[in-house]
């Protein structure tokens, strides 16, 4: 794919092969350096006690934190992350949220990923919200990730659907205890909703848009159509829930195994990962858990891949036309239909319509963002919302920088330096004066990575091993994945390619599919 070349926050004279040169600078906090200017081999290993499940972690236990926890390098983290900064894509707001989609001179300075669709990054939030969820840790303030709970179980296992269960969650349940609860948004479907408009789901975060919202349904529906087919089956009433949630869980497990990391990491590494094994997150013979390096950094790397625009649907509108928006937009706060993406209300014209997010080959499918160091602009101004603790800072970049001195994360030089892959030198970094050019947070360092090393389309070495090693090692280590009880199963759900099953197979047996809305 041909990139359309970037000014802003670039330097456009530093070649690839100076990108990848030995690390080496004076600056006080900066890294040691080895011979030849590579960087000095960690600490002896210190044995480090299984992490609980509950808690968070480290896969990089014997690495430092990339830099100081001090005022100078906090600050320098909220300059980075600020709106209009180097991180800043600055799409232009004033315009319509079509002409932002339709009109390449408008995203010159954030490209479409040829390689991945729209809806690509939506899933990747929605696997986030079934493993992890911090509810307590201060921002920008240092802490133990095993003091840390973690809401969610970490494991693949679709909780952020089913709660916990039937028994312990049946508000979320109709009232067979097997069905879960799904309601009308006036035309198609939308979770259920208290008077409020909140949500009444397992995890508030699956309402935080309306496209995660989208999904939340058509999992409900597509658990609810299998409790109808095993009923007809004959399948007795005592087993047909636990029938219907293995079923749904593991069709759930091969997306994400088969299409998701594929796209995400590459077919070659998530090979490598399954036929090598993991080489560097081991929580045995302690249980699986979420590693910081994955939950405060790596896994972020979907924020670049937002647009700041969709096409929500194509008739949502009225006279049945489509429906744009952008997808956060402050002067839709407070409005009861909001003209933006934001979660938290229903209307008729508040449902997705996939053929944009998802190929359903139509040619109406859109591509989301080069995975980069660009950040659509109005993710730097986000409803209070959308974010979980509701206290500022309201710019997401600013949060996942400070994430990093949260759980004193590792930098990502050093976790390259560890896996054996090249270490980039940032040198858009040099000038605040704090070494980050050298010690880079580990987020920026996975956006860098894979626009330098993979042109944006995929994860780079260090951002593809960690996610792809938690991803499978959660898989692995859980003994309900089908990867663990039945590692030769294929699915059984209808599918356009018998014995595969894609997210649009999901759609079309959730019935909210382009076909079935008869659109």
């Amino acid at each position: 794919m041909t990139r359309t070349p970037r000014s802003e926050g670039r330097n456009s004279k530093v070649s690839r092969r100076s990108v990848l040169t030995s690390l080496g600078v004076g600056t006080a906090g900066a890294v040691a350096l080895g011979p030849r200017g590579a960087l000095a081999a960690p600490p002896e290993t210190r044995v480090i006690a299984a992490t609980p499940a509950d808690r968070f972690g480290r896969m990089y236990p014997n690495l430092p934190p990339f830099v100081p926890a001090d005022d100078r390098r906090r600050a320098a983290l909220i300059d980075m992350g600020k709106a209009g900064g180097i991180m800043d894509a600055k799409d232009d707001l004033t315009r319509a949220p079509v002409d932002l989609i339709v009109d390449p001179a408008l995203f010159v300075n954030n490209p479409d990923n040829a390689s991945m669709t729209a809806g690509v990054t939506f899933i990747g939030q929605f696997l986030d919200h079934d493993m992890t969820f911090d509810a307590s840790s201060p921002l920008g303030v240092p802490t133990a990730p095993e003091s840390t709970p973690n809401v969610r179980t970490p494991a693949l296992d679709l909780d952020s659907v089913y709660g916990g269960g039937p028994a312990a969650s049946p508000n979320l349940y109709q009232s067979d205890r097997v069905k879960l609860r799904i309601e009308s948004g006036g035309r198609f479907e939308d979770v259920p909703r208290n008077a409020n408009g909140s949500a009444i789901i397992a995890d508030p975060r699956n309402d935080e848009n309306v496209v995660i919202s989208g999904l939340q349904c058509a999992f409900i529906l597509a658990h609810n159509r299998i409790v109808d087919d095993l009923r007809a089956q004959g399948v007795p009433a005592a087993n047909q829930f636990a029938q219907a949630r293995r079923i749904l869980t593991w069709h759930y497990q091969w997306i994400i195994l088969n299409e998701f990391l594929p796209l995400t990491i590459g077919a070659d590494v998530v090979q490598r990962i399954l036929s090598g094994g993991r080489r560097w997150y081991r929580p045995e013979p302690g249980p699986a858990f979420i590693p910081v390096e994955f939950q405060g950094a790596c896994y972020r790397f979907g924020h670049t891949q937002v647009r700041p625009s969709y096409r929500v649907n194509f008739q949502g509108n009225p006279g049945n036309t489509q429906f744009f928006a952008f997808i956060f937009d402050p002067a839709a706060e407070g409005q009861a239909d909001p003209e933006d993406m934001r979660g938290g209300a229903r209307s008729p014209r508040r449902f997705i319509g996939w053929q944009t997010f998802f190929d359903f080959g139509d040619g109406l499918v859109r591509n989301n963002k080069l995975i980069d160091r660009k950040i659509s602009t109005p993710m730097f101004r986000l409803p209070l919302a959308a974010i979980a603790s509701g206290a500022p800072p309201i710019s997401l970049p600013q949060r996942n920088l400070l994430r990093h001195v949260t759980w004193s994360i590792p930098a990502g030089q050093r976790i390259a330096q560890a896996i054996g892959a090249p270490q980039l030198h940032l040198p858009e970094l040099a000038h605040y004066g704090v070494a980050l050019e050298n010690q880079t947070p580990l987020w920026y360092y996975t956006l860098a990575e894979a626009e330098i090393l993979a042109g944006g389309r995929r994860l780079g070495p260090v951002g593809g091993t960690v996610v792809g090693e938690v991803f499978i090692g959660l898989l692995q280590l859980d003994p309900n994945s089908y990867l663990a009880v039945a590692p030769t199963w294929r699915p059984t759900l209808p599918s356009q390619t018998p014995g595969n099953f894609r997210v649009t197979d999901l759609l079309r047996f959730a019935r909210v599919d382009p076909a079935s809305r008869g659109q």
